[in-house]
């Protein structure tokens, strides 16, 4: 498919690695970027998705088979303007050399921020605009250039980012790769100066291998399963509110969606008899209800269908809320009512794969410290999510337990923080960005040492050694 001022997708790693070229060469010639060139870049990201907002809806919808408009534009447009203005907005700052104590007289130490160069993304298809322009936002911010690969299973989204792209920058500023998944194994082997990837766990694995081979240094975005752990303490009203809102947004298409609930066991019909009630208010019929999106494609269809087949045959109970009875067996709408999995075990894959999807196991415990022990027994998380007032087990969230993020009393807000870093740990990726702490990811920390001109420099290393080294290695190899 050809897109207008761009090349046609490439299909083999010759091409790729051209194009990487041309753009490492045009780094190079041009020199660092200005900040007026950096913000230049971020207002054109800006203008290209307010501009263009009903066309990103309308094609994103369609690739979903129904999204949501508003989450569209709440979560991929509203989310990537944020990210680009708050860049925007601390540029200047952020840009500045940082200076140190230098431990010499007539010395000084400064630690600079330089562009790496030229960044792969490779973005994910549940949220196909902001998983990409988000990481674009630190890009720009620290004076790089990148190549786009976005998701396949998102085609028409892709198309219409590679159309708006072209429209918006210089090839050899920002340019677009589409085409399968062979096309992003290619992508990955390319000698980028940095590589973004957000997706499955599985899939990271070989992206690390393919940059390995070329010593690119990669941040990884993953998910896995986030746990939901509820106090006594807690308001469940509260809590049935916050976490099945972001559990059916985007149909619990989310990395950092609720993955289960470990709930005091007192509690359980109580938080069901809650859920039931929020949902059905939320969303009185789910078939074509424009508000509740489909789910991406009939592979996932399946597979959460076969989740909820596996949990039934090994004893769960499921809690299907579809307040209108409606028939949602139809792999062409592909909705799933949202659904608790009670009496959960570690033999289900619900509780085993990460579920990327609107069904919610529950596990009940009776003392807190189990519920912490379980949540380290498993691969760290993305995110872990702390509901009550109890100051002592929320120390212990937050100091033994290890996540990427830690919520209290709330449900992936910190992603809207953009002064704090995202990103995982473990299983659930390596490295982060957001703020300054993209702009220093997709930065490299040069440091910086002027020497003065006048006087001896390094007169302690000369030979012959006498009583002046033995001085100061006297001074030197003490313990105070």
């Amino acid at each position: 498919m050809n897109i207008p001022g761009h090349p046609a997708a490439p299909v083999g790693a010759e091409q790729l690695t051209a194009m990487l070229a041309r753009m490492k060469q045009a780094h190079l010639a041009d020199g660092p970027a200005s900040l007026e060139l950096r913000r230049d870049r971020l207002d054109r990201a800006i203008a290209l998705l307010l501009d263009n907002r009903e066309a990103i809806v309308a094609a994103v919808s369609a690739d979903f088979g129904n999204r949501s408009r508003e989450q569209t534009l709440l979560s991929d447009i509203g989310g990537s303007v944020a990210s680009l203005k708050h860049c925007r907005e601390h540029l200047a700052e952020w840009m500045q050399s940082q200076s140190h104590p230098a431990p010499f007289p007539g010395s000084e130490a400064r630690v600079e921020y330089q562009p790496l160069g030229v960044v792969g993304v490779i973005s994910p298809w549940n949220f196909p605009i902001v998983l990409a322009f988000g990481p674009l936002a630190s890009i720009f911010a620290a004076g790089n250039r990148a190549m786009l690969k976005p998701s396949e299973l998102t085609p028409r989204t892709s198309v219409l980012m590679g159309q708006l792209i072209a429209r918006y920058f210089d090839e050899n500023e920002l340019t677009t790769v589409l085409g399968d998944a062979g096309v992003g194994a290619l992508f990955s082997a390319q000698p980028f100066d940095h590589l973004i990837f957000t997706g499955g766990t599985a899939v990271a694995r070989h992206i690390m291998r393919a940059a390995s081979d070329n010593l690119v240094p990669v941040t990884l975005e993953l998910g896995g399963k986030s746990p939901v752990l509820v106090s006594r303490s807690a308001d469940l009203a509260t809590v049935v509110q916050r976490v099945m809102t972001v559990k059916t947004f985007n149909a619990g298409q989310i990395c950092l969606a609720p993955d289960y609930v470990l709930l005091p066991e007192e509690c359980l019909e109580d938080f069901v008899a809650e859920a039931v009630r929020f949902v059905a208010a939320m969303y009185p019929s789910l078939h074509s209800n424009p508000d509740y999106t489909s789910i991406i494609n009939p592979r996932n269809f399946d597979r959460l269908q076969d989740y909820l087949v596996d949990a039934r045959a090994k004893g769960a109970r499921l809690i299907e809320i579809n307040p209108a009875q409606e028939d949602l067996g139809d792999r062409q709408t592909r909705k799933i009512a949202p659904t608790l999995v009670l009496d959960a075990t570690e033999q289900m894959q619900v509780l085993r794969e990460e579920i990327f999807g609107p069904l919610l196991p529950i596990k009940t415990y009776r003392d807190f410290a189990t519920a912490i022990d379980y949540v380290n027994a498993q691969p760290r998380p993305l995110a872990a999510y702390y509901f009550g007032e109890d100051a002592g087990e929320r120390q212990q969230v937050l100091e033994r337990t290890t996540s990427g993020g830690v919520v209290i009393n709330d449900v992936m807000s910190h992603v809207v923080f953009e002064a704090l870093p995202f990103g995982g740990v473990g299983h659930s990726g390596m490295g982060a960005y957001h703020g300054v702490y993209g702009f220093r990811t997709f930065s490299h920390a040069k440091a910086v040492v002027v020497q003065s001109p006048v006087g001896e420099s390094n007169l302690a290393m000369r030979a012959p050694y006498g009583a002046m080294i033995r001085g100061l290695l006297d001074q030197l190899l003490t313990a105070h």
